[in-house]
């Protein structure tokens, strides 16, 4: 099980860190700060999810399709998910589907990346 990051700073991307999208959310993955110590933040921001409850909602979403698919993601790296909008409308099966898609291909790009 991963623990999950909570510090502001750590949260920050730059746009040179990989990233996959999908309707119901994005993935950002960067170098993890500490070593042996990966990590995952969810962000759903005011700004998307006008309602608490809507907020809340997305971020548990995202926690169970991290959770259910932490196979896929590289120990080494640290991930960062935003909602979007229509994770309201996602079923579980969808969202972790899309999750798995979303990871596996974060995790082929780092390989072919390195492989370089």
């Amino acid at each position: 099980m991963r623990d999950t990051i909570k510090n502001h700073k750590d949260f920050l991307m730059t746009d040179d860190n990989p990233v996959a999208k999908s309707s119901f959310f994005y993935v950002r993955m960067k170098p993890c700060t500490i070593p042996d110590k990966a990590r995952y933040g969810v962000i759903a921001t005011k700004k998307t999810f006008k309602l608490a409850t809507q907020r809340n909602r997305a971020k548990r979403l995202m926690r169970d399709w991290v959770r259910f698919n932490e196979e896929y993601m590289l120990p080494d790296m640290d991930y960062v998910v935003v909602a979007r909008q229509s994770i309201l409308t996602a079923t579980r099966d969808d969202g972790r589907a899309a999750m798995a898609q979303a990871l596996n291909h974060l995790k082929q790009s780092k390989n072919s990346s390195d492989a370089e």
